[in-house]
C-alpha cells in the first residue's frame, strides 16, 4: 500500500485535490472534462493534462470560465528521473501554477516552460525521441556483437556510452560538434566511424525522424 485514496468518481477526486493530472487517451479527455465541470472553480483545482493534441483552448472551453489549466509534454525517461518535459500555461493559469508545475515535473527530470506552439515539435523531438535513441543503442550493440562482444556487454556499453555522451553535452555546455571533434584524433578510428555514419546519412535520418513525428503530431492535434 502507498497511502493513496482511490475513487471511480472524477468529480470526487478533483474536489479534494489541489492539482488534477489528466493522464488518459486524448479521445477520453472530453468525457473527463465533462465530469469535472461541476467541481472546478477558478480557485481550485489546477487542471493539468499530458494528453497528446488536446489544446489549452479545448480544455478551457470545456471547463467553467476562469478555470486554470496547464498542458504538459513529458517523456518516458521520467520513469527513471531523467525526463525531459515542457509545459505551457492556459490564459488563467498563474505564476504560482507555473511554479507548482515546475516543482512536480522537476522531481522526475528537466523541465522548461514553452509557448504552446512549440508542443508539436517537442513531441517529435523529446516525446518520440527515446525510441530513436533505443534504435541507436540497439544498432551500436549489434555492431559490438558483430565484432565479437557478448550481447549483454555490448548493450551495456552502448547504453552507458549514450548516457555519458548526453551528460557531457548537458554538463559542459559545449556544442555537440565540438565534443565530437575532441574525440576524433587525426587519422584515428573514431573519425573513421564518424565517416561511416555520415555515409549512412545519420544526420538526415534523425532530422527526418523529428520532422515526420512533428507532422504527425500536428495532424493529430489539428493545429
Amino acid at each position: 500500500a502507498i497511502g493513496c485514496s482511490t475513487t471511480y468518481d472524477n468529480c470526487e477526486a478533483a474536489s479534494t485535490s489541489e492539482v488534477v493530472v489528466l493522464a488518459v487517451k486524448p479521445a477520453v479527455v472530453p468525457r473527463v472534462l465533462h465530469d469535472l465541470t461541476p467541481c472546478v472553480t477558478p480557485k481550485r483545482p489546477l487542471i493539468t493534462s499530458v494528453a497528446l493534441g488536446v489544446t489549452l483552448a479545448t480544455m478551457e472551453a470545456a471547463l467553467p470560465p476562469q478555470s486554470r489549466v496547464v498542458r504538459i509534454m513529458p517523456n518516458t525517461p521520467a520513469l527513471v528521473q531523467l525526463g525531459a518535459s515542457v509545459y505551457c500555461r492556459g490564459s488563467h493559469a498563474t505564476d504560482e501554477d507555473a511554479k507548482t508545475t515546475m516543482r512536480l515535473l522537476s522531481a522526475v527530470g528537466e523541465v522548461d516552460e514553452v509557448p504552446e506552439g512549440y508542443l508539436d515539435a517537442v513531441t517529435g523531438l523529446s516525446g518520440a525521441g527515446p525510441a530513436y535513441i533505443y534504435l541507436a543503442i540497439e544498432a551500436m550493440a549489434d555492431g559490438g556483437v558483430r565484432m565479437g562482444l557478448p550481447r549483454p556487454l555490448s548493450t551495456k556499453l552502448a547504453a552507458q556510452t549514450m548516457l555519458g555522451a548526453a551528460k557531457m553535452v548537458l554538463s559542459t555546455g559545449k556544442h555537440p560538434g565540438q565534443l565530437k571533434d575532441e574525440v576524433c584524433s587525426p587519422g584515428g578510428c573514431t573519425i573513421q566511424g564518424v565517416a561511416a555514419l555520415e555515409r549512412g546519412g545519420i544526420r538526415a535520418a534523425f532530422i527526418n525522424a523529428v520532422h515526420e513525428a512533428t507532422v504527425t503530431s500536428i495532424k493529430t492535434s489539428g493545429n
